[in-house]
């Protein structure tokens, strides 16, 4: 066996170093026979393989299994190389693949061949070919993809307000007012009764919500100023006949002797004619009573009482601790049965300064991540959110043509499979490449790689100009949520959750080329 071995090793180096290869080695015209033998060679070298795995099954097997698997996986590997994908490639151990390496047969790596095989052009370039929607002219800085708003002679706009619209234009409703007086403003209603493609109101489960809170439009950080006035809060409300029980909880607070400022038209003590901001910083609590009690419907009451440093009391939605920029920050009254509660906290607060500042805490070290997320959402203006919105379902459809469908959207090399998956920032329309590698397909190599891909990158975050600047942070990306692209908001930032790596997992094995969203705090 040694000799053979050693012929063997020699016949090796003589193929190699032939730049015609084994098939068409070519001897001397002085040796006839070399031409014959070369003709019988990768019989010999199977023959010499399967002789050695011989020898060595006289070994302790158990022992050996290792080489023989490796004897054996070295021989099908000289016999035969995919048609489909690289028979090997690199990945390093946070699952991301290094785009230096290259392999010792100079294959490409997985990650290469997946953006290559997975490159589809989609039928639209918004760049040259912008999202057009039928409305009165918007203005914004800038936005994601191209998008007007008016008309174009000739052009089928993509969009317009109102029902119905012509056929392929989607009629879209839009408003800030509460379901409760607007029927047509409940979702469900819009869509199934009225027949609108696209819904946005103030909802946080409509299609692109249309909230009253904004960093530019209110200076949420602005600092706190001494509570001068007598009375403990004030209040303007001025529609007396509002759907909910406010009115009767201003009188309620006032039996319990909570002395109220009220400057609205209902129940007057106070002239009217003053700047409702900067009034409302002279009192330590502010009545934000919404005329409805509705799930998201928070309008700028609510709002202008977080910019003048007045603790709001809130009526109306029944989820408003979503919008609270911490816990503690805001009380709330639920029901009328609340209303003498209430009342004996406010005046807990107001007699010890330590518990009542702990409410304005945030305003010295800055609101709540889960805060930020859901105002950063309005750095992107509504009507780019709409042309976002619009692109991304174009694209979602040009994705069930057949080139789409073939994508491989993975790559198995040996033991192991990549996966390639697309994630971007919300309110942005262009995806990133991800890769996960089949035996670390978890939550933390998502967001790991996510960071990695997005650091690299040096994206600097689209709220990142429109944040107060003591809230805006240093440069390093922090991530809040990631969650499949198509989720609503209220979804992606209060009711999805992958539960656990095993179901992830499974989404990205049963969606392939998966898309994702993520947001940054």
């Amino acid at each position: 066996m040694m000799g053979t071995g050693n012929q063997r090793q020699h016949l090796k180096i003589e193929v190699l170093l032939d730049p015609n290869g084994p098939e068409t080695y070519s001897s001397p015209p002085s040796t006839p026979n070399k031409r014959k033998w070369s003709k019988f060679l990768p019989v010999f070298v199977g023959l010499v393989v399967i002789g050695e795995i011989a020898f060595l099954g006289r070994l302790d097997m158990v022992k050996n299994a290792d080489l023989v698997n490796s004897w054996a996986e070295s021989f099908h590997q000289f016999t035969q190389t995919s048609p489909y994908w690289p028979t090997d490639s690199w990945v390093d151990e946070s699952g991301l693949g290094s785009e230096g390496s290259r392999l010792q047969n100079h294959q490409e790596s997985c990650q290469d061949w997946l953006e290559r095989e997975d490159y589809v052009p989609y039928s639209r370039d918004f760049r040259k070919e912008p999202i057009l929607v039928h409305g009165a002219a918007e203005e914004w800085k800038t936005c994601a993809v191209g998008c007007k708003f008016g008309s174009e002679s000739g052009k089928k706009p993509d969009a317009a307000f109102g029902f119905p619209q012509q056929p392929g234009t989607a009629a879209v409703l839009r408003s800030m007012e509460s379901a409760t007086y607007y029927y047509e403003n409940n979702i469900d209603n819009a869509r199934r009764r009225k027949g609108y493609d696209i819904v946005m109101t103030t909802s946080l489960s409509s299609d692109v919500p249309v909230g009253y809170f904004s960093w530019s439009e209110y200076d949420i950080m602005a600092p706190v100023q001494p509570k001068t006035e007598n009375a403990l809060a004030a209040a303007f409300i001025s529609n007396c006949g509002a759907r909910n029980f406010r009115l009767q909880a201003l009188v309620g607070l006032e039996n319990a002797n909570i002395k109220i400022d009220s400057y609205g038209g209902c129940h007057r003590n106070r002239d009217g004619k003053v700047d409702k901001v900067e009034a409302l910083k002279r009192y330590k609590f502010s009545l934000a009573f919404e005329n409805s009690n509705e799930e998201d419907y928070v309008t700028e009451k609510f709002f202008q009482s977080l910019v003048a440093g007045s603790v709001p009391i809130v009526i109306g939605a029944p989820n408003i601790q979503d919008f609270a920029p911490s816990p503690g920050s805001l009380l709330h009254i639920k029901e009328v049965k609340d209303i003498d509660l209430i009342a004996q906290t406010m005046k807990h607060l107001a007699e010890n300064p330590t518990a009542y500042n702990e409410s304005l805490r945030w305003k010295y070290e800055g609101p709540s991540d889960s805060f930020k997320a859901l105002v950063d959402m309005s750095a992107v203006h509504s009507s780019c959110r709409l042309c976002i919105y619009l692109a991304t379902k174009i694209q979602e459809k040009d994705e069930t043509r057949p080139e789409f469908r073939k994508r491989p959207c993975k790559c198995t090399s040996g033991l192991k499979t990549v996966y390639h998956v697309y994630v971007r920032e919300r309110g942005r329309l262009e995806m990133e490449s991800i890769f996960l590698r089949s035996d670390n397909l978890t939550l933390n190599a998502l967001s790991s790689a996510v960071l990695s891909k997005f650091t690299s990158l040096k994206l600097v975050p689209i709220w990142k100009s429109e944040r107060p600047e003591s809230i805006r942070g240093g440069d390093d990306l922090k991530i809040y949520r990631i969650y499949p692209v198509g989720m609503t908001e209220r979804q992606a930032l209060y009711t999805f959750k992958f539960r656990g790596d095993s179901d992830f997992k499974n989404h990205v094995e049963r969606n392939p080329c998966s898309k994702f969203e993520v947001i940054f705090v």
